[in-house]
């Protein structure tokens, strides 16, 4: 339709150019591809550029690993009893190769041995047999280990037909390391990314100097034990109670990543630590369900919910020594006096270091991280979280109605109304 003569002036009427200029700005907005240049996000990328972990080249290889192996499904040609042969004899040779690497370790760092290639030779060899090995087995072993974990999980009604929805995924692997980013003056996590493995001290010091003096923060590179990709990461363990459990924990993680739960696990501190919490009650649960179906020599006496009575000289307890910290951490952040909290961080670092528990850092991220574990006493202080979903998994019937329950709660709010509703 063609314009009327005076047609284009009656366009550019004052409302018609604030609209305009508003249609332009979003326009330059969406051009954007991150944050502006000086966000935290930005400014942290650039300092860990060189050091982030290549997650889609892991998932790729990860993947077609996994594909390989279902082509030929080899375990179906194994009885039940032959399947658990399978991994304890697995799980026995990766209890020898890291024997064999401790020593190893050991005997290059002795001052007393002038040789040390020489004097390692045959441990060497015998490393490397290990690990050729291993490596064979160990498709058909994560293989395994997800349908026993998988059986569970369907027999508490957690799946189809008996199989697990989502289906488990594990895969031994050297793991990323972890960096976390709290403001100073509260604990929360602003800021995560994976890192490449096995960085060393020198380079995780200078990568968290780097962003605390740049942005005035807290920051911490740490190990981790596991993580929910899909197959989920986990670190190579010969302790088959442990690999349990946290291969349990991460299917948790993948069940809730279909819910609100796990859409709001980066949204608030809140939200991840019910999501992180569930899992380690999932975790657990299902673990000990696992061993004693397939492993019953293996399955650990059960802990108990409350201590005992003190004795005369108690043992260290490092879960209430942290818990302790933290209280106190969170009192004196409330009070804003963050300088005497990261003094009196670095005291009971030291502290704990004197009792055998080897804390490179002790700061709000390092409470931020994993403070978000509440399922037991310790680094979540007085977070009313983990007992609160504590409470609503013991008055749930069934692990089932416990994650429909919890799936689509994201706040300590709507858990104290989901216990105490009318």
């Amino acid at each position: 339709m063609p314009l009327r003569p005076g047609g284009l002036v009656s366009l550019l009427r004052p409302r018609h150019l604030r609209l305009a200029a508003l249609l332009l700005v979003l326009t330059l907005l969406l051009q954007q591809e991150g944050p502006p240049p000086g966000a935290l996000s930005t400014g942290v990328n650039r300092i860990v550029a060189d050091d982030r972990f290549d997650y889609w080249g892991w998932e790729a290889e990860a993947l077609w690993g996994k594909i390989v192996h279902w082509l030929a499904h080899p375990q179906r040609y194994l009885r039940g009893p032959d399947r658990v042969a399978v991994v304890r004899d697995y799980m026995d040779r990766l209890a020898r190769l890291h024997d064999l690497e401790s020593r190893i370790a050991y005997v290059y760092a002795d001052p007393a041995v002038s040789d040390p290639d020489g004097a390692t030779a045959a441990m060497r060899a015998e490393r490397d047999r290990l690990r050729a090995a291993l490596a064979i087995r160990q498709p058909l072993v994560e293989a395994i280990l997800e349908e026993q974990v998988g059986a569970v999980l369907a027999q508490e009604g957690l799946g189809y037909l008996g199989q697990p929805i989502p289906p488990v995924g594990l895969h031994f692997t050297p793991l990323p390391y972890f960096l976390i980013v709290s403001p100073r003056e509260r604990i929360e996590t602003l800021y995560q990314q994976e890192l490449e493995h096995g960085l060393d001290p020198a380079r995780q010091e200078a990568i968290e100097e780097a962003i605390d003096r740049t942005f005035d923060v807290s920051s911490l590179v740490t190990p981790i034990g596991g993580m929910s990709s899909w197959p989920a990461m986990l670190l190579e363990s010969p302790n088959l109670a442990w690999v349990m459990e946290a291969t349990a924990h991460e299917w948790t993680h993948h069940y809730l990543d279909a819910h609100p739960l796990g859409w709001a696990y980066d949204e608030s501190q809140e939200a991840r630590t019910i999501n992180e919490t569930t899992a380690s009650i999932v975790g657990r649960a299902v673990g000990r369900a696992v061993l004693a179906r397939y492993y019953p020599d293996l399955l650990p006496p059960e802990e108990e919910a409350e201590p005992g009575p003190p004795s005369e000289a108690p043992a260290f307890d490092f879960r209430t020594e942290m818990r302790k910290t933290r209280v106190v951490v969170d009192r004196l952040l409330a009070e804003g006096r963050v300088e005497v909290a990261e003094r009196y961080m670095e005291m009971r670092r030291r502290f704990f270091w004197a009792h055998g528990y080897r804390i490179r850092k002790l700061n709000q991220a390092y409470f931020a991280f994993y403070g978000s574990y509440a399922d037991r006493p310790g680094a979540a202080g007085e977070d009313p979280i983990g007992p609160l979903v504590r409470r609503l998994r013991e008055e749930s019937p069934s692990l089932r109605a416990f994650l429909a329950r919890i799936d689509d709660i994201t706040s300590l709010e709507e858990l104290r109304r989901a216990l105490y509703q009318p």
